[in-house]
Order: structure tokens, then sequence, then C-alpha cells
């Protein structure tokens, strides 16, 4: 997100008491990293809490006025607002598997499975779901870019990040990144729909406003946020929350060797850093995944190269696979 995220990106571990021993050296006290595990079911437990004990503005939703502007706004189901429904009742589930190494750690854990929760709040279900089958480009991947508004808070409910006047553009893929650490954000936006872009209205100010667009929440454990890292904003081991307008997105291509980064997902896991065809032959400290390698193989050969036909065309239903061993060429290095 902000770029001072950056500054804390390899915090691995907490320095919690520091003193000088007799001889005058320090005595250090290293606290090293929680469980992932450990900490996602704490985690869970929190945001299942506050899930049961908030609601938002749906009935703004339902009946807006003619002044409403779209936003979620978030309050505890309490007093005058105990008659409220629960968010539980409105948010759905998607489970995202962490692995230690995502964390640069060594503990041993693999594929420890996190809940995300997500909220539509312009769009029923029912409707996402016809119109993933009807416009399914209308949804973005975790590898595309996106153009949104959007507000980060901890579930107390203070911001730590945000820009609520003006969309920004963010590069999904980037935020799976070990610099970013918000795989729960790029994890979470390609459950809604981005708007109506063959409608864009102008307001008369500068600015135009996409119609139909998509308004959620996103909820989401730590070790999909910032798990340990030290940031004077995010306390370590917080769940986020994020609400996001979603207006518009891109197709991304990062390394422009003509496949969709999306499709570079070779195990299908949903996180692009641990697809890497050629990681046994490439110096580690110049190690590309394949959505950020020209050369996918390693074999001299680019990438765009070796998925151009004979017609010097690309057409990714039918890769050239030279040697018909059921591995295209830009993935085979004994194809050439």
């Amino acid at each position: 997100m902000k770029h001072w995220f950056l500054v804390f990106m390899f915090a691995l571990f907490l320095f919690s008491s520091c003193s000088s021993d007799d001889e005058g050296g320090p005595n250090v006290e290293i606290v090293p990293p929680r469980l992932l595990a450990e900490v996602a079911a704490e985690n869970d437990t929190e945001i299942k809490e506050f899930l049961q004990t908030h609601f938002y503005n749906y009935e703004d939703f339902a009946n807006p006025s003619a002044n409403f502007n779209n936003r979620i706004k978030i309050d505890t189901i309490a007093g005058a607002n105990a008659d409220k429904t629960p968010l539980s009742e409105f948010v759905r589930e998607a489970t995202i598997n962490v692995s230690d190494f995502e964390w640069l750690l060594d503990q041993d854990e693999d594929d420890i499975p996190h809940t995300l929760y997500y909220l539509s709040a312009s769009h029923s279900y029912e409707e996402l779901e016809q119109e993933r089958i009807d416009c399914p480009e209308c949804f973005p991947s975790v590898a595309d870019s996106v153009f949104v508004r959007y507000e980060g808070k901890l579930l107390d409910g203070s911001s730590f990040d945000g820009a609520l006047n003006n969309a920004v553009w963010f590069d999904l893929a980037r935020l799976q990144d070990l610099t970013q650490g918000f795989r729960g954000f790029s994890e979470g936006i390609p459950n809604f729909k981005i708007g109506d872009v063959e409608n864009i209205i102008d307001n008369g100010d500068g600015t135009v406003t996409v119609d139909d667009y998509g308004v959620g929440l996103i909820i989401f454990p730590s070790g999909l946020g910032n798990f340990n890292r030290v940031n004077p904003d995010i306390p370590q081991y917080s769940p986020l929350m994020f609400t996001i307008d979603l207006f518009t997105m891109n197709q991304t291509d990062h390394d422009g060797d003509g496949i969709p980064s999306i499709l570079e997902d070779a195990n299908q896991n949903g996180f692009l850093y641990d697809d890497n065809t050629d990681a046994d032959t490439e110096p580690a400290t110049v190690a590309f995944a394949n959505f950020q390698d020209a050369d996918d193989d390693g074999d001299g050969v680019s990438t765009r190269d070796e998925i151009t036909n004979d017609q010097g065309e690309i057409n990714l239903d039918d890769l050239p696979d030279d040697n018909n061993d059921g591995v295209p060429n830009y993935l085979d290095p004994d194809a050439n």
C-alpha cells in the first residue's frame, strides 16, 4: 500500500527488550515469529466475534436516498442499533492457503488455511454468480491491475491507509510480493465486479463516474496481511479490513511475453511467486517467477518467440509443443 510499508518489509524478529550486561555487552531477547496456524486460528476468532457484533448500513443500500454515496459504514450492534442484522449474516468466506516461506520463515508450515471474509453491498451474490457466467472479463484476477477507492482499517475502526476521494490503481500481483504483504487485498478484490465501463458518466468537474461498480468489504487474518512486521499503524498479528469501490481493471502481462500473468500461475494456487520453471538454473540473486520472466524455461529463446506459431500468431488455446510431450515449448527447455 503506502510506501512506508517497504521500510518494514523484512522485520522477521522483534527485539522485545535490550539491556547491558556486567561486561558492557548487550543482552538481547529475540522473540521469534509466532506460528502461522496459531495466529490464523486466533485471528479467525477475533474476526468472527467482530462479524457477530457489528453491522453495516445495509438499509441504505436496499433503499438508497437521492444523495446516498454508496459508502459502507460499520457500527456496533448496541443501544439504538440493538436490532440490526450482524455482518455475519451477509458475508461469504474464502479459504486461502499460506506457507511459511511467503513470510521468509522456516517453521515447517505448509498450506496453512486462512479464512478471508467478504461482503458485497452493491450486488447480491446471485447477481454476481450470474454476471461471472455472462461476463467473466468483468471480474479481475489476483494478477490484474484494478482502479479502486479504498480504506484500510483495524477491527477497532482505526484507519491506517486509504484513498477515499480519488481512485488509484493497484497491481494486485505486486500486493502478493513479500515487500508489500497485503495478499488478502489481492485475494478479496476478485470477488467483486467492475463497473459498466461502456457507460462512463462525466461529472462536469474533470472527474468521471462508472455506473454499477462493485462496492464491498474484505476482512482477513494477519497471515494475509502484515503478520509479524513492525509497523507504526498496524500492530503485529492484527486482522485487517478494507472497504473497496471497484471501478475498472486491466488484465496484466507483467513481463510482456504474451502470456497473461494469471495464466502463469502454473500450480493454480493463486500465489504467483512460487511458479518458476527455470528456478534450478537461475542464480538465486536474479530468480524471477514466471509472470516476471520473459524466458520462462531459461533456454535462451524468449517466451514470446516460443508461443508464436508459424503464421506469426499467438493462440493461447493451442500453444506450440514441438516434441509433443504435453509441455508447451515456452515451459520446456528440451523443446529446441
